[in-house]
């Protein structure tokens, strides 16, 4: 049996997160969204880490169940930036370590203390050291770490960054690369677009939602075929094997470093104007922030027409590359919601709606993909059904985002008919 997995999100205890991201919360949204494992995220903080080890128990597996309902899954997560100089050049790196149990995880929060790591100031430290120092600790702490450079293509946070990052993964970890079994895609990149790069293709491209509230778990995650009962140690080697099932993907287009461009300035280019123009800003004369997909051109080693991409029930997949996982782009349910009832996704209306909707017919990522139109219709009415099945059919307005700006994804034009409609399905 298949199984959901979000293994990048955040506590209370992460700069700009919210508040409510404790365990018996992120428990009952996992839930609403049909998540069966749950990063922790934050680990290395040492009030989040007592407050882990309290509420949630090992069963064995290297995962963890929360004493009070077992029903989701945990596992150890931590995202850490690292800031240092690397070959006459300043790099700021994001990335993921994924630890088994309690002592590993105490055993690395040990060593980077010995360094002079300050934990406790944010749930995602920074510290002075290189990725490949940080890989070599976390695998000392664990053989069965998992390292997973975070948002890979984000300008000043990714391992592919324009501003910060490296033009390979060799170059960054060196003679420890073979131990990066996997990235992370983020919010501005898909699978497709990391499937043109050689480097990535004995590599597992992985999706989750580097959530800072409860609305936003599993915006994007990771499917896996195997179920649960291998624990963490089948779900490594899926990674490290390249055997995920798929990835459930936010539209590219939404993140907010899409394309290349300017905030201030609002000047906005897609990869063909700035072979045309160039990076530099028209209006202040500074460099623009190059943005994921230009990025991507200028890194990858095929054509986009090279992957062979191909549409089946809403499942892309490569015929290039037919070992690579597939996988959906969705439009988060409680947009829909919002756009059909005309407010924003943040109302108590649209909250009681969705929470309606997902406990009656069995979590979001059910709803989105698999659950009839008719059966949503009769729940929430037929604006919100029709307005899943577009969802489904990515039948979309899409304006991109760049240089901070999120990108807008909109189910109906202006002024468009809100009618009825029909159906479809996950990776099967």
């Amino acid at each position: 049996m298949a199984y959901v997995a979000d293994l990048h999100i955040h506590s209370r205890f992460s700069r700009a997160c919210s508040q409510a991201l404790n365990v018996p919360n992120l428990v009952e949204w996992a839930k609403y969204k049909g998540i069966n494992l749950l990063g922790t995220g934050d680990f290395l903080h040492p009030l989040w880490l007592a407050e882990l080890k309290n509420q949630l128990t090992e069963d064995g597996t290297g995962f963890l169940t929360h004493t009070g309902d077992p029903t989701v899954k945990f596992l150890l997560t931590v995202e850490i930036a690292t800031m240092y100089s690397h070959r006459g050049r300043g790099r700021r790196l994001h990335n993921l370590v994924f630890l088994p149990d309690f002592r590993s995880a105490e055993a690395f929060q040990k060593s980077l203390l010995s360094r002079r790591a300050n934990l406790g100031s944010d749930g995602r430290p920074i510290l002075g050291m290189s990725s490949k120092d940080l890989l070599s600790l976390a695998l000392q702490a664990s053989e069965q770490a998992l390292f997973i450079p975070a948002h890979a293509w984000t300008p000043w946070f990714g391992i592919f960054g324009s501003e910060s990052g490296y033009d390979s993964l060799s170059e960054c970890f060196e003679d420890l690369t073979p131990y990066v079994y996997g990235i992370e895609t983020g919010l501005s990149s898909d699978p497709a677009m990391n499937w043109r790069v050689a480097e990535l293709d004995n590599r597992s491209i992985l999706s989750f939602s580097d959530a800072h509230s409860l609305p936003n778990l599993g915006r994007e995650s990771t499917v896996f075929s195997e179920d649960l009962k291998d624990g963490y140690w089948g779900m490594f080697e899926a990674i490290k094997q390249q055997k995920i099932a798929g990835t459930l993907e936010f539209y590219p287009e939404q993140g907010k470093y899409h394309y290349t461009g300017h905030r201030n300035c609002n000047v906005k280019y897609t990869p063909e104007d700035t072979k045309d123009k160039g990076t530099i800003c028209p209006k202040c004369g500074r460099n623009l922030t190059v943005g994921v997909m230009e990025r991507v051109e200028k890194l990858a080693d095929r054509e986009i027409g090279e992957i062979g991409e191909i549409r089946e029930m809403g499942v892309v997949k490569s015929k290039t590359f037919p070992r690579r996982a597939g996988y959906r782009m969705l439009v988060p349910l409680h947009q829909v919601i919002a756009e059909a009832f005309g407010t924003a996704p943040t109302t108590q209306k649209v909250l009681n709606e969705y929470k309606k909707l997902v406990t009656e017919l069995g979590g979001e990522i059910k709803v989105l993909t698999k659950i009839s139109i008719e059966d949503i219709a009769k729940v929430s009415g037929p604006k919100v059904a029709e307005g899943v099945d577009k969802d489904r059919k990515g039948d979309l307005v899409i304006d991109p985002g760049y240089d901070g700006v999120y990108g807008v994804v909109k189910i109906w034009n202006e002024g468009e008919e809100k009618t009825e409609a029909p159906q479809i399905s996950l990776f099967d």
